[in-house]
């Protein structure tokens, strides 16, 4: 009876055992290959007033994905903005401590329980969402490229281009998701009808969306890029490459729990990507600290979405189709 007791316990909690031994893992290598007072060291190069300054602003970036999360569902989350917040925070830290995206599942699934919206149009509105997120993060990402070129007006003008692709695209969109659906397999076509559905119905509220995206991004790598410049990563453009790739490791599938390993991971590849100047161990260290003050980020925000609405005394309101 106890064995099957332990199996029982061990089957419910197989995920949260695996990240725990995950990041334990994580940590011992780290401690290995350089020492955390070593990792943690590079902070006091950067600066108190800068560590809090570039918190803020990560955490800042958490009010802007609740605006346009509102503004995405404005009659179901109408006056409950702090109550949002709290919602999409949950989402958040789910997403960063569960592997493979596993945490994207919880979107739809608290938006139908707490303002009521159908579980496959919250599906829906995140798959478009995501898509715009990897829009933005590759534009932010796509700056670093211009700097590598000494912003050569060719180059500039292919950012530009990229940047405003979704609002040219947009009128077309009805043209090019009949055209997929008439000539793509049925998987596909269910896709296309899933995209259908989350885009936003008129232009103004299809700007505000991307704009709302455009400068959470924009933000977020901004950051990151200056934190690892402070840490010595060289030149600026690597410094883009870095933040570029540590975000889309925690955007595409491959995502370990917590992002330990993988994104460091990523930062380090996309600065060598991008022509980086300095040795690699500068950058895995500064990868490292960068993947820390993102964590640390995260779990600010979930603290504030739990103080915030007991502050502002907003009581839950849980409705369900």
């Amino acid at each position: 009876m106890a064995d099957v007791t332990v199996r029982g316990w061990l089957a419910r909690n197989r995920i949260a055992l695996i990240a725990a031994a995950v990041i334990a893992l994580y940590a011992a290598f780290v401690q290995y290959a350089w020492g955390w007072a070593s990792i943690l060291s590079g902070w006091r190069d950067v600066g108190v007033l800068k560590v809090f300054l570039a918190l803020a602003l990560l955490v800042g970036t958490y009010f802007i994905r609740t605006h346009r999360m509102q503004d995405y569902f404005p009659r179901e989350t109408a006056g409950r903005f702090l109550w949002l917040f709290r919602v999409t925070q949950i989402h958040n830290l789910l997403n960063i401590m569960l592997p493979f995206r596993t945490g994207e599942t919880s979107f739809p699934l608290l938006m139908r329980s707490e303002f009521g919206v159908p579980l496959a149009h919250g599906a829906s509105a995140l798959l478009v969402l995501r898509l715009l997120d990897l829009h933005a993060l590759l534009a932010a990402g796509g700056a670093g490229l211009v700097a590598a070129t000494g912003y050569k007006p060719w180059a500039c003008a292919a950012l530009a281009l990229f940047f405003v692709a979704p609002v040219l695209v947009f009128p077309l969109k009805d043209h090019a998701i009949g055209l997929v659906r008439t000539r793509a397999g049925k998987r596909i076509s269910a896709l296309m009808d899933q995209v259908s559905d989350g885009i936003p119905g008129d232009l103004p509220a299809f700007l505000r969306a991307w704009f709302l995206t455009v400068l959470n991004w924009g933000v977020k790598v901004l950051v990151l890029a200056w934190i690892l410049k402070l840490m010595g990563v060289d030149p600026i453009a690597a410094c883009f490459g870095g933040a570029l790739g540590g975000e889309l490791s925690s955007v595409l599938p491959v995502h370990a729990p917590g992002g330990v390993g993988t994104y460091p991971a990523g930062i380090v590849a996309g600065a060598a990507a991008f022509g980086v100047g300095t040795g690699l161990a500068t950058v895995a260290k500064a990868g490292i600290n960068a993947h820390l003050l993102t964590i640390i980020s995260a779990l600010v925000g979930t603290c504030l979405s739990l103080i915030l609405p007991a502050l502002a005394g907003v009581q839950r309101h849980r409705t369900s189709n």
